[in-house]
């Protein structure tokens, strides 16, 4: 007989408690599954008004949180931009990256040195997915040398495996104490969401972002004049786990002025593709790309709360969050919309 045995805030289920006959030799039990019931939900939370710019001087009291529609207390606020933070950085390594490789690889060491500055309260890991699996190629440290120098080993080539590396990312790498409610978890994908070598699934990479308290930012590596069928997949990593997505290769020419604007192949003698000022255009579009999410990053509201929930919508383990600015209703508060309240399960 199988039974389920409750220690803390743990459930182990399938473990074997007392057998029914204590001459008979207990059945093998099956494959425990661990389930860590969320005591607390914490919240990244990027304000923007309506021109996109940060809203930097709102307090806790600004802000109401719901859970499946209740408001809930907010237990604790922080708006502290050197605030405990774990930064992976997932790098693509296929093959079709590689023109660009070399521009993306001095971003993400720019990113690296600038965002953990020695701090140990900034802390960060990198994983890249090429070939046939994701690798961890430097695992967490607050050493911002240690993970660039590794970074500088890369070399693209063959497929990609970016659900893989999400998983790795949530589950497989060494953790900071205190994870995941404190420090928060950040993952930046430098990629164009093409997956062909993966063993989890779109949803399934999502759906442990969400249990983790993952907050997905992405810096497309797809280029202009070419057909990306997996950025809607991108677009879900990111916008499901409270994230976006910058696009700096989507259309050098928009700064053009005229009909340069819109340039057939070779047609744009402005910006003529494999020119000096092609390249510097990219250069350029692509550390903005970087310069927007490492803002966004060090902008954040972190806010959590204990779930009072309504005994109507216990049975619910997918919840809705919103988060709302009463006072300032042309705000734009951007959080992940859903938490798990079985929370982390392996």
């Amino acid at each position: 007989m199988t039974f389920l045995c409750a220690i803390g805030p743990v459930l182990l289920a399938g473990l074997l408690c007392h057998p029914a006959n204590p001459r008979q030799a207990p059945q093998q039990a099956p494959p425990a599954t661990i389930s860590v019931s969320v005591k607390e939900v914490v919240l990244a939370v990027t304000v923007t008004d309506d021109k996109g710019k940060f809203v930097s001087d709102l307090e806790q009291k600004d802000f109401r949180i719901l859970d499946e529609g209740k408001p809930q207390k907010i237990v604790s606020f922080s708006h502290d931009p050197r605030q405990p933070t774990v930064i992976g950085f997932l790098v693509d390594t296929s093959s079709q990256n590689a023109i660009h490789w070399v521009t993306f690889k001095e971003i993400i060491k720019q990113m690296i040195w600038s965002l953990l500055q020695d701090d140990k309260n900034y802390t960060g890991y990198v994983i890249s997915y090429g070939n046939t699996a994701a690798e961890l190629v430097a695992n967490t440290t607050w050493d911002a040398d240690k993970l660039t120098s590794e970074l500088d080993r890369i070399k693209p080539s063959g497929g990609s495996a970016l659900f893989d590396a999400v998983r790795l990312a949530c589950v497989d790498r060494e953790l900071i104490p205190g994870e995941p409610v404190r420090p928060r978890r950040v993952l930046v994908v430098f990629g164009d969401g093409h997956d062909t070598a993966s063993r989890q699934t779109l949803e399934q990479a999502i759906e442990l972002a969400q249990r983790y308290f993952v907050t997905v930012y992405a810096v497309s590596t797809s280029a202009y004049g070419f057909d990306n069928p997996d950025r809607g997949q991108l677009e879900r990593l990111a916008t499901d786990t409270g994230g976006h997505v910058e696009y700096p290769l989507a259309n050098p020419y928009s700064a053009v002025p005229g009909h340069l604007s819109q340039p057939s192949d070779a047609g744009n003698y402005a910006l003529p593709v494999g020119s000096g000022a092609y390249t510097q255009k990219m250069d350029e579009a692509i550390s903005k790309a970087a310069s927007a999410v490492q803002g966004e990053v060090t902008m954040q509201y972190v806010l959590s709360y204990v779930p009072d929930i309504d005994p109507e919508t216990r049975q619910r383990d997918k919840r809705r969050i919103k988060v709302e600015i009463p006072s300032l209703p042309t705000v734009k508060p951007q959080t992940r919309p859903y938490y798990y309240l079985s929370g982390q399960q392996r």
